[in-house]
């Protein structure tokens, strides 16, 4: 399976991990899903966060779970859903919590493309899902390919933010040097954690700060 249709500069650093058996199994499986069921997001879209935001350019890792299992939302990237779709739970308090923090009024679309664009790298654990079954491909080894890529930001690059939201992320991103990069780590943004720790964490302009004392570039959320 070396030949991943994904961005080059992601292809060149995660090749090992294409050749490894562990992603064979998982390609084959992944391969015979989308031919028998309706799994999520389309095909073509599983890299889109790797395609839209290549090495050099991540700034900000913003890890999720799993892809979101309705219709037309999925478009591989965390928390992000296409134009026109309902925004879920957890991205309606993302965006409360972007205006609480830095003024910016909701936008009408629920899409992050324009994140993903400046540098923001919107990873779920789990690349895939079938239609109306949260988790139904966790632990199929999406979380082992990951977790590859989380350590090979976090070694690799330098004065990363990684923001890490919900104990599953945390878990995630345990290992991260935090004398290398700024973790920001709350509770989820879902209706059940968001009133529990989330709100008030600003963690916009706590990234937005940290990128301008390296004398980067700050995100426009």
């Amino acid at each position: 399976m070396a030949n991943v249709q994904i961005e080059e500069s992601w292809r060149v650093r995660l090749q090992e991990e294409f050749e490894k058996p562990y992603f064979k199994e998982l390609t084959d499986f992944v391969r015979e899903e989308y031919q028998q069921r309706v799994v999520y997001p389309p095909g073509k879209l599983i890299f889109n966060a790797f395609n839209l935001c290549p090495f050099d350019r991540v700034k900000v890792v913003l890890i999720g779970q799993d892809p979101y299992h309705g219709p037309g939302q999925a478009q591989g990237l965390c928390f992000s859903v296409n134009d026109g779709i309902k925004f879920p739970p957890s991205l309606v308090n993302i965006f409360k919590e972007l205006e609480s923090d830095l003024g910016i009024a909701t936008p009408t679309s629920g899409s992050l493309v324009r994140w993903a664009k400046q540098g923001v790298f919107l990873l779920n654990a789990t690349l895939t899902v079938r239609e109306h079954e949260a988790g139904s491909h966790q632990n199929r080894g999406w979380e082992t390919f990951t977790d590859a890529v989380i350590r090979c930001l976090a070694t690799e690059k330098e004065h990363l933010v990684f923001i890490l939201w919900g104990g599953y992320a945390q878990r995630k991103g345990a290992f991260i040097d935090r004398s290398r990069h700024l973790v920001i780590a709350s509770p989820h943004p879902s209706p059940l954690s968001a009133y529990h720790g989330f709100f008030g964490t600003k963690p916009f302009s706590r990234t937005n700060d940290y990128l301008k004392a390296q004398g980067l570039e700050p995100i426009q959320w």
